[in-house]
């Protein structure tokens, strides 16, 4: 017989069921699970305490109005999630220690009954969330018939040998070796790293063997990593303004401070960045292609940053992201080969060069910090996901990436003439655009009615039409601002091109 606590509770549970609403077939909650339900919570409140015992499931079910198998579900559901327990040739009881109510995983424990609060818990992010959340730049558009015009940083993958890769990954699992399977070492597969360091000499210039290289999944992971392991929090980075927004994301996460430092023609001003923070610990820079800009970091400016890390003791991140689309001349030699003091970090990706979705990037660590990189990639992730290293390593060490590296440069150069020339005839008197020696995307400048509207709202007002040109302004932090639309023409297809941009000379007009 249920004691006296107990059975109040059951005859409030009782009055929940049968008011008015409740399911009789209604096509609301089956009566199965308002029951489980109405049970967990008297139990979870306190209303049914630990030790009390429940009645027989004939007496339960006649006292609710329901049947013995809808009394027998709930039950059997809240004994197997332990908020109660049975007892041989005794009945049934709430359990002396409860399960947790909402499992901090949220998979495989979670109820099958659940019911949810009436309103969510207030959310408190912390200085570090806020700043990383704040970073983000949206690209939201409606997808249509304009997607992908004119997404900036976003490469063809149309013509990418698939065919090829397929075979190549084939090959490489067919029979895998044993390290393989097991992951390896936490730098990455030896020959692909062995195939980064000989394509970065021969086509880069960058000094470099293939046991300073780590296989990342791209620039984000490159610069928490080198964060992680050179700062402390309250430390300073250097970083250009305006600048791509990934490595604002990835520096705002460590918890340092940030000294936002101008760009210019010349590239990042330094003398501007040694007056603002000077013994700051870290520099991160674009010097051979700069977003979202486009201009080089002059040479004189390059060897300012190097002297002023040898004296500060400081470090330079090198961000070479797409300088392999270079259309005039050959590539510009890395800010990593003048350094004499190894103190460049020097990092890419090959999502761009391959497709987005790969995620494989690299670090070029400085010989004194090989090691420590190395342990500290081990202790983060313990190494990089092995299925594409085997394949990605014969791509490279095959020719098929210079290959089709030269096929994409090729594509890009007449893209973007196409681009100009159309840009000319339709968008003139609005925007002007003027041509990138590299590079997968230029910036238009307003012009005349056209330079009185904010880019914001000039961008808010394509994208609604389903063309991507974000604000130029979105990339800036503080007073100084340059507006523009950043324009990608890597990844739109030629024969789209003049119509998407006599649609955008369209609502550009109104």
């Amino acid at each position: 017989m249920a004691r006296r606590r107990g059975k109040g509770s059951l005859l409030s549970l009782a009055i929940r069921l049968s008011k008015p609403g409740a399911d009789r077939g209604s096509g609301e909650a089956p009566l199965a699970r308002q029951l489980y339900a109405a049970f967990r919570a008297a139990i979870l409140e306190g209303r049914l305490g630990a030790g009390d015992r429940l009645p027989a499931s004939r007496v339960l079910a006649a006292d609710l109005g329901v049947s013995r198998n809808t009394a027998l579900s709930a039950i059997d559901q809240l004994v197997s999630e332990g908020y109660l327990e049975t007892r041989r040739g005794s009945g049934c009881y709430v359990a002396r220690d409860l399960p947790d109510a909402s499992p901090p995983d949220g998979r495989s424990t979670a109820p099958a009954f659940v019911e949810h609060p009436t309103a969510p818990a207030p959310v408190r992010l912390s200085r570090r969330g806020r700043g990383l959340v704040s970073t983000h730049i949206s690209a939201a558009h409606a997808p249509g018939r304009w997607s992908p015009c004119f997404a900036p940083g976003l490469p063809d993958s149309s013509e990418f040998p698939f065919g090829l890769w397929a075979r190549l990954l084939a090959r490489s699992w067919r029979h895998p070796q044993a390290d393989l399977v097991q992951g390896g070492d936490p730098a990455g597969h030896p020959e692909l790293r062995r195939a980064i360091a000989d394509h970065l000499r021969q086509a880069r210039g960058v000094v470099c063997e293939a046991d300073q290289v780590l296989v990342l999944s791209g620039i984000r992971q490159a610069v928490d990593l080198t964060c992680r392991l050179l700062l402390d929090p309250g430390d300073k980075v250097w970083l250009e303004n305006p600048c791509y927004p990934g490595l604002r994301a990835a520096i705002a996460a460590a918890a340092v401070g940030i000294a936002d430092v101008p760009v210019d023609g010349e590239g990042m001003m330094v003398t501007r960045g040694i007056a603002k923070a000077p013994r700051a610990k870290l520099a991160c820079v674009a010097p051979s292609h700069q977003f979202p800009l486009g201009v080089v970091l002059s040479l004189q400016r390059r060897l300012q940053l190097l002297a002023w890390a040898r004296e500060a003791r400081a470090w330079i991140l090198e961000d070479d992201y797409d300088s392999e689309f270079r259309y005039q001349g050959r590539p510009l030699a890395p800010l990593q080969s003048l350094d004499r003091e190894g103190r460049v970090i020097y990092v890419g990706s090959l999502s761009k060069v391959l497709f987005p979705s790969l995620r494989v990037g690299y670090l070029v660590a400085p010989r004194a910090l090989i090691a420590d990189f190395r342990k500290a990639r081990a202790a983060i992730d313990e190494h990089p996901p092995a299925t594409p290293q085997p394949a990605l390593a014969a791509f490279f060490a095959e020719g098929h990436l210079a290959a089709h590296v030269r096929r994409q440069r090729k594509r890009y150069a007449e893209r973007q003439a196409r681009l100009l020339d159309l840009a000319a005839r339709h968008l003139a008197g609005r925007l002007e655009l003027g041509a990138d020696p590299a590079g997968l995307h230029l910036v238009a400048r307003p012009v005349g009615a056209l330079a009185r509207v904010a880019d914001i709202d000039v961008s808010r007002q394509l994208a609604a039409a389903g063309i991507v040109a974000p604000a130029l302004s979105n990339y800036y932090v503080g007073k100084q601002r340059r507006d523009g639309l950043l324009l990608g023409y890597a990844a739109v297809p030629e024969a789209m091109m003049e119509p998407a941009l006599k649609r955008m000379a369209e609502v550009l007009s109104r």
